[in-house]
């Protein structure tokens, strides 16, 4: 039986949305502009960076929109005081404790709430950490790792079903891991991918991309992106090629394909080395 529409109020707008909704569904439809930084289209909700909070009517605690389900009557408000202050700490703390640099959302997030990380000083960086180097197909940056958790739901039941990655530490020394934090090669890993695909902050980066990076050559804004088929097998995969000097620098897929929900396999998202293949064919 189709249950009924919901019916509800945000920052004064009164929004139609489906039942089970959430807030954040029900922000978008009245187009207001929500920021979340751990929430994906293809991944379950995990409630990790609450950049997303909105206040409702009645509600002791302020509530993340990103997964809480829009009810009858509600009355949202998406930029009150209580809330700009709560989304500024966040940005704060995010910033003050990791390398967020290469995350164009957040930095556009820090002068949106007028947030400072710096206040808090050097002794809150996490942890250091050298960067991972142990495959060929891409870079861990943990230094740069805002724990969101979309590498993990990737690699778990929302995508891969390996499994391969989960939490481990607690405090600054929380980390993403391997089970006994062994190498990527050693572990349950099928390098998918898909844990580079959804990653918010350049933590995880084709290895391509890195090496650019660490030369000084990565120009994002001379890059062109390109949407083909997978030439691998039958299923048909959409694959976002992204170019730099005529060379493929990363592979993605889009979040609303209907065949791949934004997650490739190994071949997809990895295997176009041909393409810039120089060698001469023998006759």
């Amino acid at each position: 039986m189709t249950q009924p529409a919901v019916e509800l109020s945000v920052d004064g707008a009164s929004v139609t949305v489906p039942a089970g909704a959430t807030l954040l569904r029900a922000c978008q439809a009245a187009g207001v502009d929500t920021p979340t930084l751990c929430w994906a289209e293809n991944l379950t909700p995990v409630n990790a960076c609450r950049i997303c909070v909105v206040e409702v009517e009645g509600a002791r605690t302020l509530v993340p929109a990103c997964s809480r389900v829009a009810e009858p009557g509600m009355t949202v408000l998406t930029d009150s005081p209580r809330v700009r202050l709560s989304r500024k700490l966040v940005v704060e703390l995010l910033g003050s404790s990791v390398d967020m640099s290469r995350s164009a959302e957040f930095s556009r997030l820090v002068s949106r709430y007028g947030a400072q990380p710096e206040r808090f000083g050097p002794k809150a960086l996490t942890v250091a950490q050298p960067v991972k180097l142990d495959n060929e197909l891409f870079v861990r940056d943990f230094a740069r790792c805002m724990l969101c958790y979309k590498c993990v739901e990737a690699c778990g039941t929302d995508a891969q079903n390996t499994f391969a990655i989960a939490l481990a530490g607690r405090g600054f020394e929380a980390r993403i891991a391997t089970e006994h934090d062994v190498a990527l090669p050693d572990s349950a890993c099928v390098f998918c991918g898909n844990c580079v695909g959804v990653c918010p902050t350049g933590a995880l980066v084709f290895k391509t991309e890195h090496a650019l990076r660490a030369a000084g050559e990565w120009r994002e804004s001379e890059q062109t992106v390109t949407d083909t088929i997978c030439p691998y097998c039958g299923v048909g995969c959409t694959l976002s090629l992204r170019v730099q000097d005529n060379t493929i620098v990363r592979v993605t897929s889009p979040s609303d394909s209907s065949v791949t929900q934004g997650h490739l396999c190994v071949k997809g998202r990895f295997g176009f080395s041909f393409v810039e293949h120089s060698g001469q064919h023998k006759p």
